[in-house]
């Protein structure tokens, strides 16, 4: 089953941008990794503090061997609110049908 990781994390408004940037690395690398169909992290284009974070894998395997190679940021800063969770898929389709 596909596992897709989603959800807001908030900082500071003035950290936001910074820690986007510092996960561009992360971004980067999973893309490539065998087994990832998508990641993206970006900031929330009307709530300052806000970082989008998406991650879609083809299993829970695939994303276990990331997690044990993937590379840290280059910055970071303290968490104010995590809303990430974790989905598994049974089935998917087209969002219209």
């Amino acid at each position: 089953m596909t596992v897709i990781i989603a959800g807001p994390v908030f900082v500071e408004p003035a950290d936001r941008d910074r820690v986007v940037a510092g996960l561009r690395v992360v971004v980067e690398a999973a893309r490539q990794h065998p087994g990832c169909l998508d990641v993206s992290i970006s900031p929330d284009p009307v709530d300052p503090g806000r970082v989008n974070i998406f991650e879609h894998w083809e299993t829970q395997e695939i994303l276990d061997a990331w997690r044990a190679i993937a590379p840290p940021p280059t910055s970071s800063a303290e968490l104010t609110e995590d809303r990430v969770r974790k989905h598994v898929v049974a089935r998917t389709g087209h969002p219209f049908e």
